[in-house]
């Protein structure tokens, strides 16, 4: 079913939103760096269900258990496996919909694909399975600030309600993850009306990756913009993915769009950043910027229109609990994405040149 990426630090990620529990086997952490569940619960923590009035009230701990991987409080080389354990299921939620098909979901194409479908929650396809991808983020960003690579996502709009300030203290302040105050206020003003009507709101969700060195990423099909579009692409509810200006290049000229490259500090550097920090499909030392533009929540109680599986058109009001909106508990998730595809990234990236190999080489096999 497609659940691993990575080619050296491997990513897998099991379970279904009303099974006994989801979580993720990591293969290819370097042995030797400190990590203990506390370092992988602090992201569970930001996108745990039910910590405000925008999120789902699904009632869960989220308790991160680490089963394999890790000795002394370090980690041995060997496959690091967490797990969480779902406590709070309500399948009884979910009885009606086996026999229909829930407009905006992969139910019908569950059908189409294996002939049945795990219905309660929505399953392998329910936003639960990203607990998996968020425990092996956190392994992977503690790997990149040991190298100091900082990564930085939140919430860039809500709805047609965009940031016009940029405050990092401030996303941590509200339940959105804005930026900007006044934006997040705004935008929980219209998030307040949509669940009077029992309808939902996108968002978009934007990245920063700062410290990265230049050269990372491969120069045809595994681009680092094409890996990370893929990553990011593979979040369930997540319809567009741009980077740098993105869309907006094809309204620019080429003498606007092309970053200059200058002297900074005695280094390389460049005048701006409208290819946000990728040339060729690598990264060229600026910071990396990258969007991703995640769609309303499906699961709405309004009325809609679908049809069953033995093709009868009805009505449904989705039953359960959801979020209204999904780009503020998605901000961790996008992180994680990131750091595991830049984690894997570093690592292929050591055997790009023969210096390197010789040197890391000559350390342990001395003469």
């Amino acid at each position: 079913m497609g659940s691993v990426y990575g080619r050296i630090f491997r990513v897998s990620t099991w379970g279904e939103s009303h099974g006994k529990g989801v979580g993720v086997v990591i293969d290819g952490c370097p042995a030797g760096m400190e990590l203990c569940e506390e370092d992988i619960q602090r992201f569970l923590d930001l996108r745990r269900p039910g910590q405000n009035k925008f999120a789902t009230p699904r009632k869960e701990a989220d308790r991160a258990v680490i089963l394999s991987g890790v000795f002394e409080g370090k980690t041995t080389g060997t496959p690091i496996s967490v797990m969480v354990e779902n406590t709070s299921q309500r399948s009884a939620d979910y009885s009606e919909i086996a026999s229909y098909y829930r407009p905006g979901h992969a139910d019908y194409t569950f059908d189409m694909k294996y002939g049945f479908r795990d219905y309660r929650g929505g399953g392998r396809s329910s936003g639960r399975e990203t607990i998996g991808r968020t425990a092996a983020g956190a392994v992977a960003d503690k790997m990149l600030r040991e190298i100091g690579i900082d990564i930085l996502s939140y919430v860039r709009s809500v709805g047609d309600i965009e940031i016009n300030s940029f405050d990092p203290a401030e996303i941590r302040q509200n339940p959105l993850c804005m930026p900007d105050k006044e934006a997040a206020e705004k935008a929980g003003a219209f998030l307040e009306e949509l669940l009077k009507k029992q309808d939902s709101a996108g968002g978009v969700v934007e990245c920063r990756v700062s410290g990265l060195p230049a050269g990372l990423g491969e120069t045809v099909f595994d681009k680092l913009d094409a890996e990370l579009a893929k990553a990011v692409m593979s979040l369930g509810a997540v319809k567009g993915f741009e980077i740098g200006e993105g869309m907006n290049a094809a309204r620019l000229t080429g003498s606007v769009n092309n970053d200059a490259f200058v002297m900074r500090d005695g280094k390389i550097s460049k005048a701006t950043n409208h290819s946000g920090g990728v040339l060729g499909g690598m990264s060229d030392g600026s910071e990396l910027v990258f969007r991703a533009a995640f769609k309303p929540t499906p699961s709405i109680s309004s009325l809609q229109k679908t049809v069953d599986r033995s093709g009868k058109e009805t009505e449904v009001s989705v039953k359960g609990r959801h979020d209204p909106i999904i780009a503020p508990r998605a901000a961790i998730v996008v992180h994680s994405m990131a750091a595991i595809v830049i984690a894997d990234m570093l690592l292929l990236n050591m055997s790009s040149r023969i210096n390197r190999i010789k040197s890391f080489y000559k350390e342990i096999i001395p003469g």
